[in-house]
């Protein structure tokens, strides 16, 4: 996302090699260490990262950190085109979805040999820090808990006179929900729900329920064809309904908060996590609210979980590892940092900046806290982290569903075709 340079990002530097909204270390300017770090996310996640990376540099005399940004989609290829041609960053920011891959590719260092010294995760719960393991070792830092949650727009609802969800909300209410809020018209081309069926934590989360998951612990796929047939089939119900938007709308979204289907104006929910709601909130003009996805039965328990929200990782090949480790450890435990941050990452990690920070929370913040806090028989054990390929799966899914969507492939083609491609990916491994 390329940016105009301001006066707090002219002090960062500037990197003109760097494309997407680099900031860098002016001529003149140079210091002793120079650190990378790129991440994924909105213009005002940029804002809060290069607050705390003003506040580290202030601290740190001699140390300059230049920032990249980009979305989402946008990411994952440029990641893997600057660690192929060896021009990784230093600090890297990963997903839970991603960190087998490059840990078992070495593109990502171990963290082991600086915790205790330079990094400091003892306030972390101890199941935060295994989720950012693999094989036994630590390789990345959770920069906060969040859960898969559907973003709410509170005044469309209002509008339909339809009630919002609570967590007992089921699969074949919320569809009625959806249709009643589309057939109010109160607003022109709007939908009760975005088209979910291309959604990997979603469609995770209805899995869990059906006692499946995505993938096994050793990183083999975990759902049939069965599973995924009835998935379509119960979007394509609720897209023939008009509960849902219909393809050409839904393919507007490429899955950034921008381009989300309550942020464009097109529906009255969309699929998110819930660190999410302060971005969501800050492009939207009507307030917003989270709510957990539905259940498949009445007395069913939810799919969810509590995950790390994304990490920092370290480059395998940056020359600057240990600082790199020591502006992650300032990252999730300064005070000030924390203000900065707030809870656009995820609930933070580290009690002790939990405890402090929470009662500073606006009611935007507050909410996210309590979601995550709240999810009760909702919520269920993390799973293993996926294998190396599931990027590839995540991508199958979003392509087959819209294939579906649009006509080109029956639900029943569309689940067979949907195992198919995931099952060779992950043979490929």
């Amino acid at each position: 996302m390329h940016k105009s340079i301001d006066r707090r990002r002219f002090l960062m530097g500037s990197a003109a090699v760097l494309a997407a909204g680099a900031a860098g270390i002016g001529p003149g300017l140079a210091q002793d260490t120079r650190l990378r770090l790129v991440f994924w996310g909105s213009q005002g996640r940029a804002d809060r990262t290069y607050g705390v990376t003003d506040l580290y540099t202030k601290a740190n005399p001699g140390v300059g950190i230049e920032g990249e940004f980009l979305g989402w989609a946008d990411y994952w290829p440029k990641l893997a085109t600057q660690t192929a041609g060896g021009n990784a960053p230093d600090i890297i920011q990963m997903d839970y979805r991603y960190i087998v891959e490059y840990a078992d590719r070495n593109a990502i260092a171990p963290l082991d040999a600086f915790v205790g010294s330079t990094l400091d995760v003892s306030a972390f719960d101890a199941a935060q820090v295994e989720g950012g393991k693999v094989n036994g070792k630590f390789y990345g830092v959770s920069l906060g808990a969040n859960s898969a949650a559907m973003m709410l727009n509170k005044a469309a609802f209002e509008e339909a006179g339809v009630a919002l969800p609570d967590q007992a909300i089921t699969w074949d209410q919320f569809a009625e929900m959806a249709k009643a809020i589309t057939d109010a018209g109160k607003r022109q081309g709007f939908h009760g729900t975005a088209d979910g069926s291309g959604v990997e934590p979603l469609f995770e989360n209805y899995l869990r329920q059906r006692g499946k998951a995505l993938y096994t612990a050793d990183g083999q796929i975990a759902f049939d064809a069965t599973d995924a047939t009835e998935w379509f089939e119960m979007w394509a119900k609720m897209r023939e309904s008009g509960a849902a938007v219909p393809p050409d709308v839904q393919a507007l979204d490429q899955f950034q908060i921008e381009t989300g289907m309550v942020s464009l104006g097109k529906a009255a929910v969309s699929f998110a996590h819930s660190n999410q709601l302060v971005g969501y909130q800050a492009v939207n003009k009507d307030p917003l609210t989270l709510s957990n996805f539905p259940r498949l039965g009445a007395e069913g328990k939810g799919g969810h979980y509590r995950k790390p929200s994304m990490f920092f990782s370290v480059g395998a090949k940056s020359a600057n590892q240990e600082a790199a480790a020591k502006f992650i450890s300032f990252f999730v435990n300064d005070p000030e940092a924390a203000k900065i941050l707030g809870v656009e990452r995820g609930v933070p990690e580290s009690s002790k900046v939990r405890e402090a920070l929470t009662p500073t929370l606006d009611e935007l913040g507050q909410a996210a806290v309590n979601y995550v806090a709240g999810l009760g028989d909702l919520a269920g054990p993390l799973p293993p982290p996926p294998p190396a390929g599931a990027g590839e799966g995540e991508l199958a899914l979003r392509r087959v569903s819209e294939e579906v969507a649009f006509g080109g492939k029956s639900p029943a083609d569309g689940g067979t075709a949907l195992v198919a491609e995931i099952t060779d990916i992950l043979g490929r491994g």
